[in-house]
């Protein structure tokens, strides 16, 4: 079905980024008549071009002279790390509990903290623009992750500011009940007052819906859902869709049925990528199917600055484009999706527009989350550029040497370090 040279591609990206694909994925979801075009095919399989083409060359010739593993695993690293491993000043989100580093928490946004477990350091498929492949790749200086919850619990009883605990990893939803289950019991039972909503970031419904279906302990993961919910917390289910057609099989439709139906709201993001979803009919017709299915569209992301960026992203002004044809030709209960989203180094900032202001083009932009809550709805402006694919290709307007927040943005660095023992 693949051609001798796509394999070969597809072998030479595979030493430096993440591969991994399930019979579901291949069954089900790839139009394989239409690769290597097809949406779905671009989401899980490696293609050349998602390496910078002297990356690709050195691994090519490598693989050519069979090199030995670990010759090649040093320079499958040396390669990742030219890649921005770690995007958005990830590692200063990671904060210490009486001088002990927490190395499977982020605590980045006041209210917010982000919590690895270690059992979830995979996913059932790996999109191939996924801005966590430095948990996948073998490297463990570069991995977030955390045995068990009890050092979460006592960070969350010394931190009563935080009401959202986002469980993500890899994908919490490879754990079986039993390990969920283990990981979530001392959260729920520990009475914290503060804590309000349990996200769980997960793409297994596009990857696995069977976990809720025929999978051996469905129904216990099921019931485990039921009783957070039943304990009083907000359950949000926060899914990955990139495409409509992951909405369309029956088995995801009564997966999502079924997580419903436990009291769970299922919340669906993606970025807007080229290759995949970057055309206005895309995106429509997926809020739409979401919506008609249960779920709340929430964001419409851009491609992070890491791994094959250069690949996937558009400019801003494109995404802009997409998402606001899109959000006018859908009907008021869809509108509920925020975007396009840079979830950048300061904080989440959102392009409201692209408008003539005192004589000069600007995009119009604002934070919905950020490091300093103060930064949260304050509109600033940026100058016009039609190239700019990421914050730090853009430049304040009106003449200003700094956007606002950089005035400040070390100092705020160093406060949050103070507040959340950041270290």
């Amino acid at each position: 079905m693949l051609s001798q040279e796509e394999c070969h591609n597809i072998e030479v990206v595979a030493n430096v980024l993440p591969f991994k694909v399930n019979n579901y994925v291949i069954e089900e979801l790839i139009d394989w008549p239409n690769i290597p075009n097809d949406p779905m095919y671009q989401l899980t399989f490696p293609q050349k071009e998602m390496l910078q083409s002297e990356h690709f060359l050195l691994m090519e010739e490598a693989i050519a002279k069979r090199v030995g593993p670990e010759e090649r695993s040093q320079l499958a690293n040396s390669i990742r790390y030219q890649l921005n491993p770690h995007s958005s000043g990830q590692q200063n989100n990671i904060p210490t509990l009486h001088e002990q580093k927490l190395k499977g928490i982020q605590h980045k946004y006041r209210e917010t903290v982000l919590f690895f477990p270690s059992n979830s350091q995979t996913c059932h498929a790996y999109c191939t623009f996924c801005f966590r492949w430095p948990q996948f790749v073998g490297m463990d200086g570069l991995k977030l992750r955390m045995k068990g919850s009890a050092l979460l619990v006592d960070y969350l009883l010394e931190h009563p500011e935080v009401t959202d605990v986002v469980f993500t990893g890899g994908d919490p939803m490879v754990m079986s009940a039993r390990q969920l289950e283990s990981y979530i019991n001392p959260i729920i039972n520990a009475g914290l007052p503060s804590l309000k909503t349990i996200r769980i970031g997960t793409k297994v419904l596009s990857y696995w819906p069977y976990k809720f279906l025929t999978d051996k302990d469905a129904d216990d993961t099921l019931r485990l859902f039921e009783r957070i919910v039943n304990k009083g917390y907000h359950l949000a289910f926060m899914a990955h869709f990139n495409h409509v057609r992951e909405l369309r099989t029956q088995s995801v439709q009564d997966a999502i049925r079924r997580i419903l139906s436990t009291g769970a709201v299922i919340r669906t993001q993606t970025p807007v990528m080229r290759h995949i979803n970057d055309s206005v009919e895309a995106w429509k017709e997926m809020w739409k199917e979401q919506v008609r299915l249960g779920c709340v569209p929430y964001y419409m992301f851009l491609a992070r600055d890491t791994g094959a960026q250069d690949y996937f992203a558009g400019t801003l002004e494109e995404a802009f484009r997409i998402y606001r044809s899109a959000f006018n030709q859908v009907s008021g209960v869809v509108r509920t999706a925020r975007g396009p989203v840079m979830s950048a180094d300061p904080g989440k900032i959102e392009i409201l527009g692209i408008e003539e202001v005192g004589g000069e083009r600007v995009f119009v932009l604002r934070f919905i989350q950020a490091r300093n809550p103060d930064w949260v709805g304050k509109p600033f402006f940026a100058k016009y550029d039609a190239d700019a694919v990421w914050l730090h290709d853009l430049v304040p307007a009106f003449g200003k040497d700094k956007f606002f927040f950089e005035e400040t943005f070390c100092a705020q660095v160093d406060a949050m370090s103070e507040i959340f023992d950041f270290k």
